[in-house]
């Protein structure tokens, strides 16, 4: 059957018949003209992206319901002739195309012959806005200056003070040696972290971060966040820990645990004020909701949760700030950092299938709380 045939210019595809599904429910831009170049389709996503009402293109001609031009201003579709030209050509791969006004859109098109070498029956375009494209590649280039930034003092440092104990080693006291190596030792540790926050960062965008789950006691493991506080020179009496027992078994990466636990209780001491309370109790997880009573005994066994709140006495975050704060680059203040560490935290939680929000403590500051379900493995249910 000719795919041309019966079709009225300008009344457009009846979605049912011709595409079997609705053209408007599409998120991309779709449009289609007929064998003899004139619109038959022209959906929701192309007026949005066009800004031109498909009652006004339907019937028009390719060409003029759609003027777009190449970047260097010469008219898309009299270079490409989609009616003319080789016969075994059957589209036009992606590219930027403007609009009028230059508004840029990325552009394919297929071209539909009812054999090989036959004539153009159809010709399906396809139109996507750049705007995700140009943040994302904007969320690239930040993250690439951002970490150029960040790694240039700490690498400046140290090859300064290789430089200058290679080149003077015999001038300087044992004490003098041991300060300049220990300070390149920490601004290697600080090149490390850098690397490896760059790193969970690509895993977390491209969905490859890897859980390796294992029993995890998470108030042993805060315990030993504390401790470390402690031990660097904090009071005892700014950290208070609360256990609500008993906690449900936690299956979960205890490195990721760890850097979640590490970014949460950073950013409380250098960032609040007052006691920094951490409260680890038993929590339903969410899935459990839904389940009947039929499943209700494995449902409490698998689907339990243990959360985690971190909370401070400081001046809190601006309710304006609330819903940025686990985007990248968000600093709470302007004493250093990257801006990622919370982004990565959100992450490695959501990795492990649970929740993270941020909230006003009860003592004015902030307050992070992080729901993890136990993810106890298959074989042990």
């Amino acid at each position: 059957m000719d795919p041309g045939a019966g079709i009225d210019p300008g009344a457009g595809i009846d979605p049912g018949a011709e595409l079997g599904i609705d053209p408007d429910d599409l998120p991309d831009g779709l449009v289609v003209a007929d064998e003899h170049g004139r619109v038959v389709c022209f959906n929701a996503a192309a007026a949005r992206i066009t800004a031109v009402p498909a009652s006004e293109a339907l019937g028009r001609r390719l060409e003029s319901a759609l003027p777009l031009e190449d970047l260097e201003g010469r008219r898309w579709w009299q270079l490409t002739e989609p009616y003319g030209g080789l016969a075994i050509r059957n589209g036009q791969p992606e590219r930027n195309l403007l609009l009028p006004g230059g508004r840029e859109v990325l552009v394919s098109a297929r071209y539909v012959r009812t054999n090989p070498a036959g004539p153009v029956r159809r010709v399906v375009v396809s139109l996507r806005d750049t705007e995700a494209r140009r943040r994302t590649e904007r969320s690239h280039a930040e993250l690439i200056a951002t970490v150029a930034h960040e790694l240039r003092s700490p690498l400046t440092s140290v090859k300064g003070f290789t430089a200058t104990l290679l080149a003077k080693w015999e001038r300087f006291t044992d004490d003098q040696k041991k300060l300049m190596l220990e300070t390149v030792d920490a601004d290697a540790n600080r090149v490390t972290r850098l690397i490896a926050e760059l790193l969970d960062i690509s895993r977390i965008d491209s969905g490859r971060l890897e859980v390796r789950r294992q029993p995890v006691d998470i108030g042993a493991a805060v315990g030993r966040h504390i401790q470390a506080y402690v031990a660097s020179g904090q009071s005892a009496d700014r950290f208070l820990l609360r256990i609500e027992q008993p906690l449900p078994a936690l299956w979960a990466d205890p490195d990721k645990i760890d850097q979640v636990l590490s970014n949460l209780l950073e950013n409380a001491v250098r960032h609040g004020e007052g006691t920094v309370t951490i409260d680890v109790a038993p929590s339903a997880s969410p899935r459990e909701r839904g389940d009947d009573e039929s499943t209700a005994t494995v449902a409490s066994a698998a689907n339990a949760a243990t959360s985690v709140t971190v909370s401070d006495e400081g001046t809190g975050i601006p309710e304006e700030s609330m819903n940025r704060v686990f985007t990248r680059f968000w600093r709470g203040s302007k004493r250093g950092g990257t801006g990622l560490g919370l982004y990565i935290v959100k992450g490695i939680v959501e990795a492990h299938g649970g929740t993270i929000t941020v909230g006003r403590a009860p003592g004015g500051g902030a307050e992070f709380r992080f729901t993890l379900p136990v993810g106890t493995p298959a074989y042990l249910l």
